[in-house]
């Protein structure tokens, strides 16, 4: 089913279907965004065991890291 497909489909749902759906994908949203913030959390625990990470309160210190 292409995405042109679905949009026509909903077009000709009930306002209430709709509303269903809308809330449906913000739930799915939010889902794959936990996943994601889980996902990086993650990858963040190994790079600090791996002794990758590079902490500092310096702002200079700081903009350098990020051009690396």
């Amino acid at each position: 089913m292409k995405f042109s497909d679905v949009v026509e489909a909903i077009k000709e749902l009930s306002t209430e279907e709709k509303r269903e759906i809308q809330m449906l994908l913000q739930q799915y949203l939010r889902e794959e965004r936990r996943e994601e913030i889980y996902n990086n959390f993650k990858a963040a625990q190994q790079e600090e065991q791996n002794g990758e990470l590079k902490f500092s309160s310096s702002i200079n210190e700081l903009r350098e890291l990020l051009e690396e």
